[in-house]
């Protein structure tokens, strides 16, 4: 009876790929919608808000190398498109053979998009989020999926490009 109820509280808390996907989905899409965050980091001609715990590990022109802990972002800026554009989302998907979350959200002349591709081992996944020209991409653990699309969707949201 004891061995029962530790398997059922270790299944109980072992988060799902389906109800995670479908929570950062969710979140992304709320967070997408929100007022962007007013950037607090500059790299060149790109500016982006950089939450607290996160730092700058790397940068280019185009791509930004970002920690939290162990975890590493890469922020990726086509800066000859904007806020509306579909063509790093096209280069996203085209990527990918299949992906096992795949949507695409619509604002005020806004494009942006959630991809989630589960990785062989199953307890990672590569989740990129992106509002037109810009992309944030990282390995999650399913557990920390939502979190992780709230903040790289706060992160993206916010990318301003210089003219």
């Amino acid at each position: 009876m004891f061995m029962l109820s530790i398997l059922l509280l270790s299944a109980c808390n072992n988060a799902s790929f389906k109800d995670e996907s479908k929570a950062s989905v969710k979140t992304a899409k709320a967070i997408f919608k929100e007022q962007e965050k007013k950037p607090n980091q500059k790299n060149e001609k790109t500016h982006f808000y950089l939450p607290s715990g996160y730092s700058i590990k790397d940068k280019t022109t185009n791509n930004i190398i970002l920690q939290n802990g162990a975890d590493t972002y890469i922020l990726f800026i086509n800066p000859q498109e904007d806020s509306s554009s579909d063509v790093v989302y096209k280069a996203t998907v085209d990527q990918y053979e299949k992906l096992d979350t795949n949507e695409k959200f619509t604002n005020d002349n806004k494009f942006g998009f959630l991809t989630i591709k589960q990785l062989k081992d199953n307890s990672l996944n590569e989740l990129t989020i992106g509002v037109g020209g810009a992309k944030i991409t990282t390995q999650a653990k399913t557990s920390n999926l939502n979190e992780d699309a709230k903040v790289m969707m706060e992160i993206v949201n916010s990318v301003e490009t210089e003219k």
